[in-house]
């Protein structure tokens, strides 16, 4: 899944010379909790809600209202960004992100092109978006977990299972994590089964059932 079919291209910024109360009012108006920083009309950095609220003065302090907005007013976002930006290409894949973003505790990325020109923005939530899409519970409420042994054949197998019972598969996911040498993690959603209790027994019979069930989102 390439980032640019899933990052968000309606970007708003701003400059970091720019105070970070203004930066608060635009995150607030717009409903949004990252920044891109430009500085020269080129990408310099990117702030966080997070970062705004550990710029802020502590809850303790003995400043009154008028005081704190007037320093909140006083202090650049330049000053307060992260050193460090992270972007990604748009012909990365969204997995890639979500690597990055959880190997640097951060939730959202840049995406910059050949060009060195900004191009959109991808934050965990349109991360979750595409991971929910490519899931497809929201096409089949049917989902089923296999540990399989790591060798080919073995989704065919299964899949023929579910289609000899009507079945149609939405998707297909696998992994290696938690399971033992040897093995890996299937997990399928359909639909247009005819008989699920009688598919359930079957796929028992044969294969390592991690779960039957059904979920969607409401």
């Amino acid at each position: 899944m390439p980032v640019k079919d899933w990052m968000t291209k309606s970007l708003i910024t701003i400059d970091e010379n720019d105070s970070i109360m203004r930066a608060s009012k635009i995150m607030k108006a717009n409903n949004i909790q990252h920044l891109p920083v430009m500085s020269k009309g080129r990408l310099a950095g990117i702030v966080s809600d997070r970062d705004l609220k550990e710029a802020q003065p502590s809850q303790a302090t003995t400043l009154d209202i008028h005081e704190m907005y007037y320093l909140l007013d006083k202090v650049k976002v330049k000053h307060i960004m992260p050193k460090q930006l992270y972007t990604i290409a748009p012909e990365d894949t969204v997995e890639k992100a979500a690597g990055v973003m959880l190997k640097h505790n951060i939730s959202a990325l840049p995406v910059v092109g050949a060009a060195e020109q900004m191009e959109g923005i991808i934050t965990k939530g349109d991360i979750f978006r595409a991971f929910v899409s490519i899931s497809g519970i929201h096409q089949a409420e049917l989902a089923i977990g296999f540990e399989l042994e790591d060798r080919p054949g073995t989704i065919g197998a299964v899949s023929n299972v579910i289609r000899a019972h009507g079945g149609r598969l939405a998707s297909i996911l696998t992994g290696y994590e938690k399971a033992p040498p040897g093995h890996r993690r299937v997990f399928i959603r359909a639909r247009d089964v005819k008989d699920e209790e009688a598919l359930h027994k079957e796929l028992q019979s044969k294969f390592k059932v991690l779960y039957f069930t059904h979920d969607k989102v409401e």
